[in-house]
């Protein structure tokens, strides 16, 4: 039987279970209220930002603020721009379909790995993440796919059950929140949520049967389904935009 994972109730403005993780210093909790932001494209891409405005909006000091600046150009969130300073993110549509190519490859060996390695109880946990994803409010109203993070996010679990450290370092560590930033932008599309919920199960499907091979077709597939989404949904909107 699958273990049944429930919803988180009340969040905190980052996404994360309301109350303060243990042991938080005031970088780590601007660090993380500002990479919510920007994820969840409450920052817009490309926007300037402003130390002296983040500082005051947050109430700290410039020496925390800058700590946690730091740690989200390192998760590929904010860019040094020469004579400018730091900007969010905003990748052309090359590097876009770069990032995508990128997750395709690894994230498919990180599922054929998966399918060879995970016990069956952490298998029983995915069947339980999925149940939870299905249970959603917006998921069920068909306006988005869920998208919380860590242990509840689907691709997350799959990398982490792979067993091979430096995917993850690359793929949920580095880049991670910056993946999840295009996740988010762009999952709103009609009939995708739906769609992208039977992908997983497929995978998850063929992880099951151990059958590594198939579940790496399956996830290159999920994930390219989702880049040419993507490329769809700007091609629509430069359109409307020429013709406006």
């Amino acid at each position: 039987m699958s273990k049944v994972l429930t919803l988180p109730g009340a969040q905190a403005t980052d996404g994360a279970p309301a109350g303060e993780p243990i042991g938080e210093t005031l970088s780590d909790h601007i660090f993380r209220k500002i990479q919510s932001a920007i994820v969840k494209g409450e920052i817009a891409p490309g926007s300037k930002i402003s130390e002296p405005e983040l500082a005051r909006i947050h109430g700290v000091s410039r020496g925390p603020l800058r700590e946690a600046l730091h740690r989200l150009e390192g998760q590929k969130l904010l860019v040094r721009v020469p004579h400018a300073g730091a900007r969010v993110v905003s990748l052309s549509i090359q590097e876009l379909i770069e990032l995508y190519e990128i997750r395709e490859s690894l994230e498919g060996t990180a599922c054929r790995l998966a399918a060879e390695r995970m016990p069956p109880s952490e298998i029983d946990e995915l069947r339980g993440v999925l149940e939870a994803h299905e249970r959603d409010e917006a998921f069920q109203a068909g306006l988005g796919y869920y998208q919380q993070e860590g242990d509840y996010d689907f691709h997350y679990r799959i990398v982490k059950g792979s067993g091979n450290q430096m995917l993850f370092r690359m793929l949920c560590d580095e880049l991670y929140q910056l993946a999840r930033m295009y996740r988010i932008q762009y999952s709103t599309t009609p009939n995708r949520p739906r769609q992208a919920y039977a992908e997983h199960h497929r995978i998850l499907d063929a992880i099951a049967d151990g059958d590594g091979e198939l579940a790496e077709l399956l996830m290159r597939r999920h994930i390219r389904a989702s880049r040419i989404n993507i490329e769809q949904q700007i091609a629509q909107s430069t359109q409307q935009r020429t013709e406006a």
